[in-house]
């Protein structure tokens, strides 16, 4: 880290107190680690209850780790499906393990039954595929017959055609398991929050090592590892995208960091989506000027526009309110930045993006659904400005929607203008 002075004293009381150069140590409790846990299970057995579903068949790395809080290399069994989960409704729950990952599970209560995995995917299992396949056909199937009490419906949540044209030649009723597992997890508890808001923290300590560094000479990428660093000495676990940028990189925006190198008085623009310590996603977004320099009027009238947007949308929120009266409600975007904009005006957020997706006002007629706020959700609220020609300013914030309204769950400052 640089040893400059920080030209926003707001930014720098989000590094460590006792120093930057050590890592931030987490005050939660494990017994509100295995309290948000055992929620989290209630609510997956409360969704299969409500749709009477048998059984919930997990691979998503992400449902795995919110049932049952043990992770095992989530990004890359997300691409390779070599461990999964079977949820018995009137049974145990069923972890399948890959041999090496056993001792992860030593001294966990939370699983009923260990069970080695049957991995069928080609990269696995080669040219005895099939034969895999129908080993591990024939052992989900006899679960749900076992304790199934007749019931044949499944709920999957991701699995390639192979595998759910195995169950169904079996006689299983195969549901989609999203929505059970989006509207499971879109409901926070109290030691949820508790854990999303140290990740928040995380986030925001990452943040300010960004700030301190935006000084013209630095790259993108050496800006965007920053935050790979505090989050990983943090004890977060991974970063979902790599979207900062600056200058003439920001419009369109979603071009993602690399070796341009940061000049005096451009905009510099992320979007972190980060997972942090506990599994929890902190999706904040933050533009400022490189070289701490005041903004240009574009620079300063565009900004405004964003937080105006972001304030605006934040303070709708309520229990209660449709997604359709709130995207009536919604901020107005001028015409000549609705071609640049994100698309989206919130998102759900836990422990990765999440449902639901509120789109914009100009946008929502194609793309929206119904819906309705509910107290315990959060939800980060976005700007993406831009006209023709100009950079990009991305604002997010984080959002839990309580019984009196909407409360911030970050408060890393935005720019004066």
């Amino acid at each position: 880290m640089t040893t400059q002075i920080f030209k926003d004293a707001r930014k720098a009381t989000f590094l460590n107190q006792e120093g930057a150069d050590k890592p931030l140590k987490s005050p939660i409790a494990d017994s509100v680690v295995e309290a948000a846990r055992a929620y989290r299970m209630g609510r997956l057995r409360q969704k299969m209850a409500e749709h009477d579903c048998a059984a919930m068949l997990l691979y998503d790395p992400i449902n795995i780790r919110y049932a049952f809080e043990v992770s095992n290399m989530q990004v890359w069994t997300a691409h390779n499906a070599v461990r999964y989960a079977l949820l018995l409704a009137d049974g145990p729950s069923v972890m399948f393990e890959t041999t090496a990952g056993m001792p992860l599970w030593e001294g966990v209560d939370a699983v009923d039954e260990l069970r080695v995995a049957t991995p069928w995917l080609y990269m696995t299992a080669g040219g005895r595929a099939d034969e895999f396949l129908n080993r591990w056909a024939d052992e989900i199937t006899d679960l749900v017959r076992t304790h199934g009490g007749g019931n044949k419906r499944i709920a999957i949540d991701k699995c390639e055609p192979p595998g759910a044209f195995a169950l169904k030649e079996r006689g299983l009723d195969i549901q989609d398991g999203l929505e059970l597992t989006e509207r499971a997890r879109s409901i926070k508890s109290a030691d949820e929050i508790a854990l999303m808001r140290w990740t928040v923290r995380v986030c925001e300590a990452a943040m300010a090592r960004i700030y301190e560094n935006s000084v013209p000479g630095r790259t993108e990428q050496e800006l965007w590892a920053e935050m790979s660093y505090e989050n990983a000495r943090s004890g977060g676990e991974w970063l979902e995208t790599r979207l900062l940028a600056c200058g003439a990189n920001t419009n369109p925006w979603y071009h993602e960091c690399d070796d341009t190198v940061c000049q005096l008085g451009e905009m510099i623009s992320l979007d972190t989506d980060l997972i942090g310590p506990y599994g929890y996603c902190a999706d904040l977004s933050r533009s400022w000027t490189c070289g701490y320099t005041p903004m240009t009027n574009s620079q300063r009238r565009m900004y405004g526009q964003a937080l105006e947007q972001v304030t605006h949308n934040t303070a709708l929120l309520r229990p209660g309110m449709s997604f359709a009266e709130y995207n009536e409600k919604s901020w107005r975007i001028p015409q000549a930045s609705q071609a640049y904009s994100y698309g989206l005006a919130l998102h759900g957020v836990g422990m990765a993006d999440e449902w639901p997706c509120v789109y914009l006002h100009h946008i929502n007629e194609e793309s929206g659904y119904e819906g309705t706020f509910e107290e315990g959700m959060v939800v980060c609220v976005e700007s993406l400005m831009a006209e023709e020609g100009t950079e990009s300013i991305k604002l997010e914030t984080q959002v839990l929607i309580t019984a009196d309204g909407p409360e911030r769950l970050d408060s890393f400052p935005w720019e004066e203008v």
